[in-house]
């Protein structure tokens, strides 16, 4: 069984309320009554009222709140087991954070617009498994292989600069860590998405790439930025309180290399894509995907879940109606029976 919406639970906190509500109720019947007479006197000025029925009254109503309560989370149970047979590839997002993706050339950065990228390409897949590797100098595993798109978006949002001491830009040791994500022997087709603004600050990115190729991967570079460059801001509680400086004291303006990029993605068939427009990267992406053979990966037993709200809500509305015919009078059968000791 699973609950659909559990936020509607609070609700259940109405009932101690209804019952305080009741009980406080019943204290100033009694009390009004005392002040007009004895109680004894009351009872047999009016023999017709039942004690037992504003409880039963009470209870009816409470049961009918809870029924209602219930069926907002609409409760789910699995009637039958199926099997679901996945078919995708495994895919590695590697992430540049280095500093130079906080320049805002691109609004509102670099690093920014490659979440947005990333995220947008992972609400698109269908059953493709991913992983998340960020790299600036080195490289840094993010997030395993996984089908868990929710997780992954997760961990997409926390990168930053910080999560990676050595800065710089390795592009090598970037696709040298994503190749590990991949199983050698598994015959899955492995796909390789490298987010960069393509500055390169190692030698032998090309070298990793066709060793990848080697392994079987593809990739596809997205670079994000422009060529014409931007400054990287130093910011400090969300306020700019200067801009990064070279050793000699000059502003450094970080550009877009596109042709490092472009040279990565040659060496294993892949492609290169410009990030700037969201529109025209899904559309590249969802194409060389659908290029790429799927493999099935995974058989799963599912359990398929019915929503049962609606027995809940009847029976309320039943309560409910019967509440009607609930009178604070004695019935006279069962009167007659004495239940409840109410016969004087």
């Amino acid at each position: 069984m699973e609950l659909d919406e559990k936020k509607y639970l609070y609700l259940l906190l109405l009932i101690p309320i209804v019952v305080c509500i009741f009980l406080f109720n019943m204290y100033w019947k009694r009390r009004t009554q005392r002040e007009f007479g004895d109680l004894e006197m009351v009872k047999r000025l009016s023999p017709e009222k039942s004690v037992f029925k504003p409880v039963l009254k009470i209870i009816v109503i409470l049961l009918a709140l809870t029924c209602l309560i219930i069926g907002l989370v609409n409760p789910k149970i699995g009637t039958k087991m199926e099997t679901v047979k996945r078919e995708g590839i495994d895919i590695v997002f590697a992430v540049d954070v280095s500093k130079s993706m906080l320049a805002e050339d691109v609004v509102p950065s670099r690093l920014d617009k490659s979440k947005q990228l990333v995220s947008q390409i992972i609400n698109n897949l269908g059953s493709d498994r991913i992983g998340i590797v960020a790299y600036a100098g080195s490289a840094f595993p993010v997030l395993p292989i996984t089908s868990d798109y929710s997780v992954a978006k997760m961990f997409l949002q926390s990168m930053s600069p910080g999560m990676v001491s050595s800065q710089g830009t390795s592009l090598d040791e970037a696709i040298k860590l994503s190749s590990t994500y991949f199983d050698e022997k598994s015959k899955t087709s492995k796909l390789l998405i490298l987010i960069s603004d393509g500055e390169d600050h190692s030698e032998g990115a090309a070298v990793a790439a066709e060793e990848a190729n080697k392994l079987g991967m593809k990739i596809i570079t997205i670079g994000v930025g422009t060529e014409r460059g931007g400054t990287i801001p130093l910011k400090e509680n969300g306020v700019v309180r200067g801009y990064q400086k070279d050793q000699n004291g000059e502003t450094v303006i970080t550009k877009l290399n596109q042709e490092g990029l472009k040279t990565i993605a040659k060496a294993t068939k892949g492609g290169y894509v410009y990030g700037g427009s969201t529109k025209e990267v899904l559309e590249y992406v969802k194409n060389a995907l659908n290029n790429i053979q799927k493999t099935e990966f995974e058989a799963t037993q599912m359990a398929e879940f019915q929503s049962q709200f609606q027995w809940f809500i009847g029976f309320a509305f039943l309560l409910l109606f019967l509440d009607i015919f609930l009178l604070e009078r004695k019935t006279n059968w069962i009167k007659e029976l004495d239940l409840f000791n109410e016969k004087k």
